[in-house]
């Protein structure tokens, strides 16, 4: 995930404090490997991991957590249908008679910040998830990295 933000963050940056045109700011990775950015397949491997992993790490979660856990969730499963869309760059036939290959959402943000939006989305409630979850949920938890508050009470001999 922090990988991803990189690549984003760098090609917001590129983009708006350095003003490269669109075709030059390939963020991190687009800058050694050029044909990355150009390619769907990047991007949808990359929501495809997401969602496996997600859906992978769900059984260690539960109470609160798992809530917000289920709720990055289904982001990323939306997530991982619209790039699904964008397979359109393999048919040529692309939505809504756009000129290019267009998620649903798209239609409503540019496709540069879209990223970001989406990374936001899916990143806030896995933090929250994981926090809930080595804190608030740590009685319940199954795994071992749970922080669990082992103090006495005040007034309780141990």
């Amino acid at each position: 995930m922090l990988g991803h933000w990189a690549q984003h963050l760098a090609q917001a940056v590129q983009l708006y404090v350095y003003h490269r045109p669109l075709s030059e700011a390939r963020g991190v990775l687009g800058i050694p490997f050029p044909w990355l950015v150009t390619s769907e397949w990047m991007h949808y491997g990359y929501a495809l991991v997401m969602l496996v992993g997600l859906l992978l790490l769900r059984p260690g979660f539960s109470g609160r957590s798992r809530t917000w856990w289920n709720v990055s969730l289904g982001i990323q499963v939306w997530h991982h249908f619209e790039h699904l869309l964008l397979a359109q760059a393999l048919t040529g036939s692309f939505l809504l008679g756009r000129t290019a290959p267009t998620s649903i959402i798209q239609l409503f943000f540019p496709r540069v910040e879209l990223p970001l939006f989406y990374n936001a989305l899916v990143f806030a409630p896995m933090v929250v998830a994981m926090l809930l979850h080595r804190r608030a949920d740590a009685a319940a938890a199954r795994c071992g990295c749970a922080v669990v508050d082992r103090r006495v009470p005040a007034g309780q001999a141990e």
